[in-house]
Order: C-alpha cells, then structure tokens, then sequence
C-alpha cells in the first residue's frame, strides 16, 4: 500500500499559529501532527508516502526531509497558489505513485488513536471510509453507516467523516463529469473536491466504512490544538 497525507490546507481558523507554521506541522504532545500519521504509517509498513503541500510549502522537507527517519519514502506534491482541494491532491497525488496499488489517505491536521492496520478494502469497493461521532462543531454528520456501508442519501443518521480512508484509483473515473463546472477544473492540475466522486461511488453502494469510538480529533482551532496536547500529555 501507499499513502497521501493531506497538508495543503491554508490553516486559515488556526492563526495567528499558521502565520508562521503550516497546521500539519504544530505540535501536540511534542511532536508535529503530521509525525504522529508518519510513525503509523511506517509501523504499518508502507513506504511510499507522499505529502502535498501548498502554503508554508517549503517548511515540509526542512522538518521532515525525505522521511529515511522513519524508513519511508516521501515525495512533496506542492500545490501552488491555492490548494487543489481533496479530489485534486488526490488525483496530482496519485501520479507520483502506482495507480495500481490502493491509496490510504489522511488528512494531516487530525489527531486519533485509530489503528491504520484495521483498515481494509474489499476488491469491489472503491473506497473504505472511517466515521467517528459527530463532535460539537459538525453535529449532523457527513454520511450514514449502514451495516458496514457508507451511505450518502439516507434516513439513518450520519457519523462524521474522520478524514481516513483508502481509496482505489478508480474513485477518480470520470471526475470531470462528475463534479462538474465548477471553478478550479480548468486548472493544471485541476483543483475539485472529492465529495462529489464519493457520494456516486455511494449511490453504487461501492463504500464500506467503520466507525472509530476511540480518540480524535479535528485540529481546527487554537483551543483544539491547546487541549489536545494538554490530553495526550496528561495521559503519559
């Protein structure tokens, strides 16, 4: 297997912390967000990693250089300007790598205790997502989980998306027609999101999910990121 971490984003809730630090790269219990994603995944034994970048971009290598640390491989994605969105660093993501392997994807400004091991995709599904309870700032949920699919349209109530999953390449199929005009396709690469591509893949019940009812959490503010270290720090 091969992953992406999502660290593109602009970290815009989280300043004036992200004036000078990318938000993958604020520390929590003494180590950058990003670091605790980059140990499972060596633990898990993939090697090939990469991290796409877009503001602050040239922070990334000097902090984590080519990943031998942690015996893995790290290619750098960098998004100029604006970032691609999730469908679009995933699919310039995935020219870096083996279309033909499965992709775990993470985003890099999440913190969990999940176990990436207990991740796994079935041969017809085209992706696998994982859900947790629907904290205080997103309180009605993204998709729902029935019976171990995921489900876009549904009266079952919806779980929040933790930001983990693995992805076959064939998510992206057709993603112009599916996301439509909307601004940022035109670009090279093109910038989209990839809610669009899943919700289909959805309605060709084509993803399974698990529900996580351990440890996470969304870093998206400073008083997040404050509590989350005093947790971890507290617990050792």
């Amino acid at each position: 297997m091969q992953a992406l971490i999502f660290a593109a984003g602009l970290g815009e809730r989280m300043r004036p912390l992200t004036d000078v630090t990318p938000k993958p790269l604020l520390e929590v219990g003494g180590k950058p967000l990003i670091v605790w994603h980059l140990e499972k995944l060596a633990h898990l034994g993939i090697k090939d990693v990469v991290v796409n970048t877009s503001w602050l971009a040239e922070q990334f290598p000097g902090k984590l250089g080519d990943g031998s640390q942690w015996n893995l491989n790290i290619r750098y994605s960098e998004e100029p300007g604006s970032p691609l969105e999730t469908g679009g660093g995933l699919l310039n993501a995935w020219n870096l790598l083996d279309v033909e392997q499965p992709m775990l994807a993470v985003n890099g400004d999440v913190w969990t205790d999940f176990d990436f091991a207990q991740l796994h995709l079935a041969h017809d599904d085209l992706a696998h997502l994982v859900m947790v309870p629907n904290p205080m700032h997103n309180p009605n949920g993204d998709f729902s989980l029935n019976d171990g699919r995921i489900e876009s349209e549904s009266d079952i109530p919806r779980d929040t998306f933790a930001g983990i999953g693995i992805y076959r390449y064939g998510i992206l199929d057709q993603w112009r027609e599916t996301v439509g005009d909307v601004a940022g396709v035109e670009r090279d690469p093109p910038r989209f999101k990839l809610a669009p591509l899943l919700r289909k893949a959805m309605r060709g019940n084509r993803v399974s999910g698990q529900l996580h009812d351990g440890l996470w959490t969304d870093v998206g503010t400073p008083q997040r990121l404050s509590e989350l270290d005093a947790q971890i720090r507290a617990a050792r």
